[in-house]
This record gives C-alpha cells, sequence and structure tokens, in this order.
C-alpha cells in the first residue's frame, strides 16, 4: 500500500462498508450484491487507473438505496482523505466517454462547497433490476462528503445502460484528473486556501 492508501469501515444497522483506495495503484475488487453496481464502479476504477477495492453488504431485501447511499459517502471520504494525504491536488478534472450510441461527461472541482449537477434522461427506468434514480443519490453522497463540486450529464443515447456505464467510466478518469498530485505547493485558489 502507497503513502496516499486510505482504508475506511462504515457499519449501520443497514450497511456494512469496508473501502480501501489509492490513487497512487491500480487494481479494482468490488464485491456488493447489486451486480449492475459491481460492474458500474468496476468501469469507474478501472478506466480511472486508481485502485479501489470495496467489501459492501446491506439491506436489499429492503432496497439497495441504503447499499448505494452509503457506498457513496464512504468513497466520498476517502476520497476527502486522499487529497489531505496529497497536500495539493490538481483540482479539476473532465472527461466526455462514447459507449456505442450513448455519451456522457463527468466534470469535477475540489472546492470544498458540495453541490451535485445530473442531468441524465434514462430511457429504460431500470438497468435489469437496478433502479436508475439510485445512481442520483449515490453522487449527492459521494459529492457530499468529498466536498466536491460535480457535473454529470448523460448527453445523449438509447439505452441507459450505456449512459450510465459511460457516465462512470467518464467519472473514474476526471477522479484521476482531479486528485492527481499537483507540480507545486501552491493552492489552485486566487483566494490561497481552497
Amino acid at each position: 500500500m502507497g503513502n496516499r492508501t486510505v482504508v475506511l469501515k462504515r457499519k449501520t444497522k443497514e450497511t456494512d462498508i469496508k473501502l480501501t483506495l489509492d490513487m497512487d495503484a491500480k487494481g479494482v475488487e468490488i464485491d456488493t450484491p447489486v451486480a449492475f453496481f459491481n460492474h458500474m464502479l468496476t468501469a469507474m476504477a478501472f478506466h480511472g487507473s486508481f485502485a479501489l477495492k470495496i467489501k459492501a453488504d446491506g439491506d436489499i431485501d429492503v432496497d439497495p438505496h441504503h447499499l448505494i447511499e452509503d457506498i457513496g459517502l464512504v468513497l466520498g471520504d476517502a476520497l476527502a482523505k486522499s487529497a489531505e494525504k496529497a497536500g495539493v491536488v490538481k483540482r479539476y478534472g473532465y472527461s466526455i466517454i462514447p459507449m456505442d450510441e450513448a455519451v456522457s461527461e463527468a466534470v469535477i472541482d475540489i472546492c470544498g462547497r458540495p453541490s451535485m449537477v445530473l442531468n441524465a434522461d434514462f430511457p429504460q427506468p431500470y438497468s435489469g433490476t437496478f433502479d436508475m434514480c439510485l445512481i442520483r443519490e449515490f453522487l449527492i453522497a459521494l459529492s457530499n462528503r468529498a466536498q466536491i463540486a460535480l457535473h454529470c450529464t448523460c448527453r445523449y443515447g438509447q439505452n441507459s445502460h450505456h449512459m450510465a456505464e459511460a457516465l462512470f467510466k467518464a467519472l473514474g478518469k476526471a477522479i484521476a484528473q482531479s486528485y492527481a498530485a499537483a507540480d507545486s505547493d501552491q493552492v489552485l485558489s486566487t483566494k490561497g486556501l481552497i
């Protein structure tokens, strides 16, 4: 494990999550009971070229909502800690990714002022059994805990799976760009402080 490795656990009455993140390494191991979400997180970390390991379980017999949201919280916390360990990060990240007929983009500002905008009109409300509205819940939790401005847009597409997968790939690349260690010790803000 590198000096930017972050290991976090979260256990509640609804979820049990262990997450390891290392922005300076590679390797993905995602194990949750929500197969489609595993696929999205794997695509995100793989295309972002960072190491992410998640072992998570939860009350998905009620609804996957708690688990998806809590993974967003823990990943957001891990990203915040990774930025702290880096000292100064590049701050901004942007990526636009096509997948077949779909194109999606993700834009990040590590600004300390959390906000999330998702522009996505998924043509199918489900991918398999996965409710596409849960993507919003994940992104809100992620941006709030990482304290980032996160703007995600599925520009167009005819298949919800393709649109979401392009979005998670773009998110991974935008995360990698913005959380990369900066080339100097100067904070990227005219205020001198983020």
